[in-house]
């Protein structure tokens, strides 16, 4: 009887087959990318003169490792109650303002606040200090900033619907939009009536 030769099997074709495979499921998958925050961070200044702060226009915004929110040392609050505390203490207008020369100024006539004595004097003067802990969340962090600048944003709206009958977002619309330079005038006397003065400690350990 003859003997059978084993017959051997042709992996040259198979191989291409798996090659071309690859190349198509690394040109047809979708990779996620994290995207980051964007967060325009302060021009550093060349000559930063030395300004003395009332304690009175600081609020205390701090964060524990149990993602709790303490305001002023004393009060728990929720993130949906940062918004309008926030925006009482900018627009309290308790006070004179304190212009360069050091002499006092004119009062906030735009304020619509309590003029509390006991809280800030003007909104060019009124500082938002957040400060977390190490075990803070981050999740937690960025929703409490945007309750911060939620209520810069709206306080503006709100001058900008008195001043010029139509809200400060729609004025950055437009202006992103068309330009002009009426337009960048009273998008920066909004900014200057409420400027967004925010500060953030060093995280506590």
């Amino acid at each position: 009887m003859a003997r059978r030769e084993n017959s051997e099997i042709n992996a040259g074709s198979m191989a291409d087959i798996a090659f071309l495979l690859l190349i198509f499921f690394l040109v047809t998958t979708t990779m996620d990318v994290d995207a980051g925050i964007s967060r325009k961070l302060p021009e550093k200044s060349e000559d930063t003169p030395e300004v003395t702060i009332k304690q009175k226009n600081v609020l205390d915004i701090v964060v524990n490792r149990n993602n709790q929110i303490l305001v002023e040392g004393t009060n728990f609050v929720q993130v949906k109650d940062i918004r309008r505390i926030a925006m009482d203490f900018i627009d309290n207008g308790g006070g004179l303002s304190n212009p360069k020369d050091g002499n006092p100024g004119e009062p906030c006539d735009y304020c619509k606040g309590a003029k509390d004595p006991a809280s800030s004097d003007h909104p060019s003067k009124a500082i938002v200090s957040l400060q977390s802990a190490r075990g803070t969340t981050y999740g937690m962090y960025v929703s409490i900033q945007n309750e911060i600048e939620a209520a810069y944003n709206e306080l503006r709206n709100r001058l900008s619907l008195e001043k010029y009958n139509v809200s400060y977002n729609d004025l950055l619309k437009d202006y992103n939009d068309n330009g002009g330079d009426k337009l960048k005038d009273r998008i920066n006397f909004l900014k200057d009536s409420y400027p967004q003065i925010i500060t953030e400690p060093e995280p506590i350990k």
